[in-house]
């Protein structure tokens, strides 16, 4: 039986690309493993629950609340994501994959966080040590740290 014979376009002759290396790529049809590990090889398999890379941008130079995010592999506008615990003025932020802290707030020792999968107003994470704003921030997968500021 040749592949010809089979209907509804189950098996192509050629491998169709998969739609994306996120939760809502497809890849359908049936596939060799050849064919996937190279898909896999070039980071464009679908993988369950891998979410596209986003940015979120939150509080402004007056005190606003908004937090408003961004898919960083396209070219599309802003969206609103959720709301800070209140308004905020020179805040500083850090991340991990899964999770977004906002801290450093003029006036304030607040620091509130976000889960990136659920988008949603931001929870009270607890307290800075000082009430500084214009705080430095860095962060990696596992700590984030801000530093210095003034007054």
């Amino acid at each position: 039986m040749s592949i010809k014979n089979w209907n509804a376009g189950i098996i192509r002759p050629v491998a169709v690309p998969p739609a994306g290396p996120y939760q809502d790529g497809a890849a359908s049809g049936v596939w060799t493993l050849d064919q996937v590990s190279y898909w896999q090889k070039q980071g464009l398999w679908p993988v369950a629950g891998k979410t596209a890379p986003i940015g979120l941008f939150g509080g402004g130079n007056g005190p606003v609340n908004v937090i408003d995010w961004i898919e960083i592999t396209t070219l599309g506008n802003a969206t609103d994501f959720g709301d800070l615990t209140s308004s905020r003025t020179f805040i500083s932020a850090c991340s991990s994959s899964t999770r977004g802290v906002f801290g450093a707030i003029r006036g304030s020792n607040i620091i509130d966080f976000v889960t990136f999968a659920s988008a949603g107003n931001a929870v009270d994470f607890g307290d800075m040590a000082n009430a500084r704003n214009r705080y430095g921030a860095c962060s990696n997968n596992t700590r984030g740290l801000f530093a210095g500021g003034e007054d």
